[in-house]
């Protein structure tokens, strides 16, 4: 059974950096009045509280939204759902990326979220308890697979795993290579740390060697204790939304920043 928990991390800069930009796509997406499908592979919780032990115990939110808030005007989607969220659950309340995708989602878009730990599992069930939001008990991956292509087909796709298993550095490239066969229309984002190790590489020239044309956008940050071996944030995204590698460049300037 996995450990992971995301409590403990939730509102680091890497949080900032992805659901930045995933918030941007979406609300983008919600531009037409088409309906739209929603898949996440790792859904987390959903809802997070920033004075929670296992958030205060770490700090990675003080160094992450906490400094970072200031970067999004109110307009920003981003900004406006965790508005939206702190005037429900009160000022220490932080969505992870299914609850910001409900947040910006209307009531015609379908939302998949798969959760595989049973504990984070019951409480995505309890934040999030929507006719249009399916909650599955299950491996993303294998979600994925048999969903795609949605109904409706416009939408965007996260993978977004911990790396907690470590075979996920191999099999990515497969994966969303099989999944971008079966929904070529689909927005597909993959989040990824970047280490001190290195491990990432690898599995970065083998994506961008099968898809050559995609948004590659990595910000960089100080480690948030010593040791930490994460220094930055990834997002590969299959078939960006117009405009996506503007709204990247404005965060690329807000990190470079970070001292």
């Amino acid at each position: 059974m996995l450990s992971y928990q995301h409590h403990y991390h939730a509102g680091n800069l890497a949080d900032v950096h992805k659901h930045a930009l995933l918030a941007w796509m979406l609300d983008y997406l919600t531009q037409k009045p088409k309906p739209l499908s929603y898949i996440e592979t790792h859904a987390g919780r959903g809802l997070y509280d920033l004075s929670a032990p296992e958030a205060m115990r770490t700090g990675e939110a003080a160094k992450g939204i906490l400094r970072a808030d200031q970067w999004f005007a109110p307009a920003h989607p981003y900004a406006r759902a965790l508005a939206a969220l702190r005037q429900d659950h009160g000022p220490d309340a932080y969505p992870g990326s299914p609850m910001i995708a409900a947040t910006l989602l209307r009531a015609q878009d379908r939302l998949h979220l798969a959760e595989l730990h049973p504990g984070e599992h019951a409480a995505l069930k309890s934040a999030l308890d929507r006719k249009n939001i399916h909650i599955h008990h299950q491996d993303g991956f294998a979600l994925a697979q048999s969903l795609c292509p949605p109904e409706p087909r416009r939408g965007l796709l996260l993978i977004d795993p911990s790396y907690e298993i470590k075979s996920d550095y191999a099999d990515l490239p497969r994966i969303l290579t099989t999944l971008h066969r079966k929904w070529n229309v689909g927005i597909l984002v993959l989040w990824y740390p970047i280490l001190t190790s290195g491990a990432h590489h690898p599995m970065l020239d083998a994506l961008s060697a099968a898809h050559p044309t995609t948004l590659r956008h990595e910000v960089s940050f100080p480690p948030v204790r010593d040791g930490h071996r994460m220094v930055g944030s990834g997002m590969f995204i299959i078939n960006p939304p117009y405009g996506t590698d503007a709204q990247a460049a404005i965060l690329s300037g807000h990190f470079a920043r970070l001292s």
